[in-house]
């Protein structure tokens, strides 16, 4: 069975080989391609990524039991390469693939191909929707708000209230991706009931995913006694749609019942502007949240934790008490499979396909994305309550660690590819 898989991201064994910088997103994709390749020793798998627009050659490369196909385009270009069609073609002609898995459709290169060759034996499966995320992009914030907080970088590179149109408009070809396929795969009613409005003949698989290896371990567990008691993890910040402005609207309220309340936040801190680089690059949203922080006089509550890898991923989780994802839309995020899986108490915005993944008051608590006094109420109930935050945490694991059983996920998606083959 060849299969060929189309990504967004380069995996880390084919970044070692050309001496890339290994990606920290899209592990998931990583465990996946190992937990099909060594349970079926039929799957030939070959995965296509972008390697730069500074390459003139297309490069492939066998490493392990994966083929590796680097396209010489740029990997992020939202707009349509027609160039990319030629490139395609001789991929598939090299590969021969039974079945053609496109990995999201953020990004254009995966319809380039469909143009190129054809529906036949091709399933999309969807990460976000940026059609729909599009709605969403600013996180409520008004644009007189912004506009008051526009920097020097948002005048140079592009306005920040135009990001709406800027995704309605890379959603037209996503729009083209779902319309066109007769194949997708999907985990949620939300993502489910947006692919029948687009296309009611599509065949819809439904398929959870499988996260990064070592979250499946227990040394990462969580336990109450081991966190950091009044403590709060942010897994991605740096966008209006991931919400930390509204973490910082509630944090005051939260402060002044646990007033040693603190929040971690993953990646490097964005609204840093102590070298000329960084206020070169200081973006609307850094001001305004900056402002926001000083504001509310809570700056020595945050702490941003830099880059982490994996492991150190999974032991930051470990360390809260508490794992927001207070997104303004979601669809499945992996970020909250990983803190339910560890067993970190969840608390998520009622947006998207969020509400398939927490059960209010059994696997995590819910509020409404704009009711900041909501989440507050909802932190405390955690912090306050020993029994509560235990019983979530018990209970959360065990659905979690169905819904991204490796062998189950593995096993959904082998079927899905032989359904596909055995079409008529």
């Amino acid at each position: 069975m060849n299969i060929l898989w189309i990504t967004n991201i380069l995996f880390p064994d084919i970044c070692k080989e050309i001496g890339r910088k290994i990606p920290v997103t899209g592990g998931w994709m990583k465990s996946l391609a190992e937990a099909l390749t060594t349970t079926y020793p039929d799957v030939n798998l070959s995965v296509a990524a972008l390697y730069g627009d500074k390459k003139n050659t297309l490069l492939k490369k066998k490493i392990k039991n994966i083929t590796y196909y680097c396209l010489p385009f740029y990997e992020f270009e939202t707009a349509y390469n027609p160039n990319m069609e030629t490139v395609w073609k001789e991929v598939h002609a090299q590969c021969n693939p039974d079945v053609v898995h496109i990995h999201g459709t953020e990004y254009p290169y995966g319809l380039a191909y469909l143009r190129a060759n054809g529906v036949k034996h091709v399933v999309v499966s969807l990460q976000g929707l940026v059609s729909v995320y599009a709605r969403y992009s600013l996180g409520q914030i008004p644009n007189q708000t912004l506009q008051h907080y526009r920097t020097f970088y948002d005048y140079i590179k592009g306005n920040i209230l135009k990001t709406p149109e800027i995704m309605e408009k890379q959603g037209k070809l996503e729009i083209e991706y779902i319309s066109t396929v007769k194949h997708v795969i999907g985990r949620t009613e939300w993502d489910k009931a947006h692919v029948w409005a687009i296309n009611s003949q599509c065949k819809y698989h439904f398929c959870n995913e499988i996260l990064r290896s070592p979250f499946y371990e227990e040394q990462y567990q969580w336990s109450l006694q081991a966190c950091e008691q009044h403590s709060i993890f942010l897994s991605q910040a740096y966008k209006p749609i991931k919400g930390i402005h509204k973490v910082i609207e509630a944090l005051p309220i939260i402060l002044h019942h646990y007033p040693n309340t603190k929040v971690y936040v993953a990646g490097n801190n964005f609204m840093n502007t102590t070298e000329l680089r960084d206020k070169l690059k200081f973006s609307t949203y850094a001001n305004y949240i900056k402002h926001l922080i000083e504001q509310k006089n809570i700056t020595n509550c945050f702490h941003f934790t830099g880059v982490l890898n994996e492991r150190q991923m999974a032991e930051r989780y470990r360390s809260a008490h508490v794992f927001i994802c207070p997104s303004s839309i979601e669809n499945s995020p992996n970020s909250l499979g990983e803190a339910q899986i560890l067993g970190v108490p969840c608390i998520a915005s009622y947006v998207g396909g969020v509400p398939d993944m927490i059960q209010h008051g059994q696997t995590g608590l819910l509020y409404r994305f704009e009711e900041y006094e909501m989440l507050a109420a909802a932190v405390c109930r955690i912090f306050e309550d020993n029994e509560l935050a235990t019983h979530i945490s018990k209970t959360e694991k065990k659905e979690a660690a169905l819904r991204h059983n490796k062998q189950i996920n593995a096993a959904n998606t082998y079927q899905i590819y032989k359904d596909i083959i055995n079409e008529i």
